[in-house]
């Protein structure tokens, strides 16, 4: 599948690897939670980059003690009307500091890539190559939000105060002149 990473298409340089398949001696795997949580210390000494595809379903808290040894974690959104993913990226990134790439995997669909990039997922594995496009023009469409998130973006209400304190200041300094 292809990954929309920046608006751009990437390759994916992680590995799927099932859980009866062997794990290769190099090379970024990502492998599913279950494999991940039962060989932990074995796959994070290998000396490549780890990843975990966690179920929407599973508690998210049970990855805090790895977070700053994995270099993905691919949360999973399993149909559209499904949004669990969408909290568990919130709680990674505000909540756990998670840094590492956050990818969207399952149903991504175009309509929901400006709520996943606010809610902290920086990568999406999409259909088409044209879905690429398509993030990087939702990312434009909108320009002031109103919800805090994690994406760093400032509300409406901040802005708004921001103006405020801006004017107060101006109208001091006429005052003072």
């Amino acid at each position: 599948m292809p990954l929309v990473s920046n608006g751009q298409l990437n390759a994916d340089r992680f590995v799927r690897v099932a859980d009866d398949a062997p794990i290769p001696a190099d090379g970024a795997v990502l492998v599913t939670a279950q494999r991940f949580l039962d060989h932990a210390a074995e796959l994070l000494a290998r000396g490549a980059e780890v990843g975990v595809i966690w179920p929407n379903n599973r508690d998210i808290g049970e990855l805090a003690p790895y977070l700053g040894k994995l270099a993905v974690v691919a949360l999973v959104f399993p149909a559209f009307k499904d949004g669990r993913a969408y909290s568990q990226a919130r709680i990674l990134r505000e909540r756990l500091k998670f840094r590492g790439e956050l990818r969207a995997t399952g149903q991504v669909l175009r309509d929901q890539f400006l709520f996943m990039q606010r809610a902290g997922f920086d990568t999406f594995e999409v259909k088409k190559d044209a879905d690429a496009k398509a993030f990087a023009d939702s990312l434009k469409r909108y320009s002031v939000f109103y919800q805090p998130t994690g994406d760093g973006r400032v509300t409406a209400f901040r802005q708004r105060l921001a103006r405020m304190y801006d004017d107060a200041d101006l109208m001091k300094g006429a005052a003072a002149s």
